[in-house]
């Protein structure tokens, strides 16, 4: 790897792992709710109710359909009415929280934090620009005062729209920062909201909130308060768990460093060496060294713990190596500019030993320390001059008009597709395809493609998408001969005399795949459909191929919604087209299953998300 390229990898690491930026992930133990009743909540309305499974239909504003059980808390409508809100039992100030929901059509729910800032959970299938109100949007402030159309301020729209369709479940990561008082009751430090994750895409970081938003359940800011659910329309919850930070932070005191010049490899013997700056600052920093490469920098300390328990260290040591020891026993190894590692600590006064050596010349000393624990948020305990490198733009495509790219696209299971095609669409659903397989591998909601890897310098030759994407399964044959239907599908085009023939664009600039299997050409087309809620395929063959079959999904779950819909996974549908006469075929394939379906000369099916 070039050193830039060193370069940018090793600043998105350090900024992820030291500053906690994005996807921070809490080494604290989650709390898990569980929804085998309804002890977690306070006294819940009728509305609420225990499910073992929902589904939705996402073309039609009615109820969920439930089958009975436990593990899914569901808000039903009684004629009409939303009811009332879901309350936990338990108040918080510093949260993280995550669960997995599903919209109905129509619903406009939300998770109120301290019962006084609002993230919504909406149906916001196909929209294109993202506003307060949408799916993961932090709702806007009201004040009926100001005039109308102004009373609403201070919203903030997701970044993206990432949203799934009515009746398919969706994950969401919330990391909340509870405002902070001082000793007279007066606040000295607004609410904010860290991140927002929703379908493993950021769509908010380090959004500040002013004040609480519309609709709060209480309107006076306070450090704690209890967290609800909103119920705004139909909607489902399912493996919810948080983490409430309630504990106090570790600190560093009687700190004292020593910096020793010269090329060391190893932590050295201090005893015969001479240093070239010593001190006592307030704060952990590389700050005081005054050399600029070729050096060692030794730090001892007391680490304060109050809680006893398991804590998370993590060690940025740009340009060379480093060790974190912690009551004499090493907590990180920081062998390769990071570093990070957990140690069992008990309560109380315990010694710390720090060592920082560096020798490479490019990278600027700038040394960083964070540490979580039980009910402890991750936190600095350095200064903030974590790096000073310079991480490159990110190359992104958007696709404002129909777009086309040809590059290589990596998939889960390292599995590389190397004569892939993405196909972008402003109404920002995007998919790639195989043309060594006549298959389409992915489909995401959101932006295009993210260039960088293929692009900066000399690249790698791989792009990959920048939205919430949707596997399809591994890569194989899209068409496949069998003897029955009991029989197993091709996994590689050996023996199907498969060829590919490239594509040519219509008149829109959507790609016609075109490929020879079993001796028939294959047309393969596919458009979006209105308002970018999912692909119309069709596929057409120049001759039929007896006993063909076309694989239209595979999954751990195939559920028949209605006559002609299928949900794979509760994560997509597939719909067949009113006018194919083949009846799909649900079948178990080794530990999946697939939905397999006959052909003749042509199939017209969609893959809506």
């Amino acid at each position: 790897m070039n050193r830039r390229l060193y370069t940018r990898f090793y600043v998105a690491l350090v900024l992820v792992n030291i500053l906690g930026i994005g996807a921070m992930k809490a080494q604290s133990l989650k709390t898990k709710v569980l929804l085998d009743d309804f002890s977690a909540f306070k006294t819940p309305a009728k509305n609420w109710k225990l499910v073992g499974g929902v589904h939705a239909d996402p073309y039609q504003a009615v109820d969920f359909t439930i089958v009975k059980g436990s593990g899914i808390l569901v808000n039903q409508f009684d004629k009409g009415k939303a009811g009332e809100d879901l309350t936990f039992t338990f108040e918080h100030g510093d949260i993280d929280v995550e669960m997995d929901y599903m919209v109905g059509k129509g619903t406009n729910s939300g998770i109120f934090l301290q019962g006084r800032y609002e993230v919504q959970l909406s149906d916001s299938w196909g929209v294109t620009i993202p506003k307060s109100g949408d799916n993961g949007g932090i709702n806007e402030r009201w004040d009926d005062t100001k005039p109308n159309g102004e009373q609403g301020y201070e919203g903030h729209a997701p970044r993206q729209n990432v949203s799934k369709a009515p009746g398919l479940w969706q994950h969401i990561k919330i990391s909340f920062q509870a405002p902070k008082f001082n000793d007279k009751g007066l606040k000295s430090s607004n609410a904010k909201i860290l991140y927002v994750w929703l379908n493993d895409v950021l769509i908010h970081e380090n959004v500040e909130l002013f004040g609480t938003t519309r609709n709060a359940k209480d309107k006076n800011e306070a450090a704690v308060g209890l967290l609800s659910l909103h119920s705004g329309g139909a909607i489902a919850f399912k493996n919810i768990s948080y983490t409430n930070f309630n504990k106090p932070h570790p600190n560093i005191t009687q700190l004292k460093y020593a910096v020793y010049k010269g090329n060391f490899s190893e932590e050295p013997d201090y005893k015969i060496l001479k240093t070239v700056g010593e001190g006592s600052p307030s704060v952990l920093t590389s700050n005081e060294v005054k050399v600029d490469n070729e050096f060692a920098l030794k730090y001892t300390g007391i680490l304060h713990i109050q809680e006893p328990g398991e804590y998370a260290f993590k060690l940025s040591v740009p340009g060379g190596k480093g060790t974190l020891k912690v009551n004499g026993i090493k907590a990180v190894d920081a062998k390769g500019f990071t570093g990070d590692g957990t140690i069992e600590l008990p309560k109380g006064d315990l010694p710390i030993e720090l060592f920082y050596t560096k020798n490479v010349d490019w990278a600027k000393a700038a040394l960083g320390l964070t540490v979580s624990g039980p009910g402890i948020r991750e936190h600095l305990l350095s200064d903030a001059n974590v790096s000073t490198l310079e991480a490159i733009d990110k190359i992104q495509i958007s696709a404002t008009e129909n777009k086309i790219l040809r590059s290589f696209s990596d998939l889960p299971g390292n599995i590389r597709v190397t004569h892939g095609v993405s196909v972008g669409s402003p109404t920002q659903l995007h998919y790639s395809y195989d043309l060594d397989n006549g298959m389409i591998v992915q489909v995401w909601r959101g932006e295009f493609l993210d260039a960088t890897p293929m692009w900066h310098e000399r690249g790698d030759g791989s792009s990959s998408p920048t939205g919430a994407v949707q596997f399809l399964g591994k890569p194989a044959p899209g068409i496949s001969k069998l003897a029955n239907t009991d029989a197993a599908w091709v996994i590689d085009t050996i023996g199907t005399y498969f060829k590919s023939k490239g594509y040519k664009l219509t008149k829109e600039r959507f790609p016609v795949f075109q490929y020879l299997i079993y001796g028939s050409q294959v047309n393969d087309a596919s458009t979006i459909l209105p308002e970018g809620k999912g692909i119309r395929r069709e596929l057409n063959l120049d001759a039929a191929i007896p006993n063909a079959f076309v694989r239209m999904a595979t999954g751990n779950k195939i559920d028949l919604i209605k006559q002609g819909m299928y949900c794979v996974d509760d994560s997509y549908y597939i719909s067949v087209a009113d006018e194919v006469n083949e009846k799909p075929i649900v079948r178990l394939s080794g530990s999946l299953k697939e939905l397999i379906i006959p052909i003749k000369q042509k199939l017209t099916y969609s893959i809506i998300l």
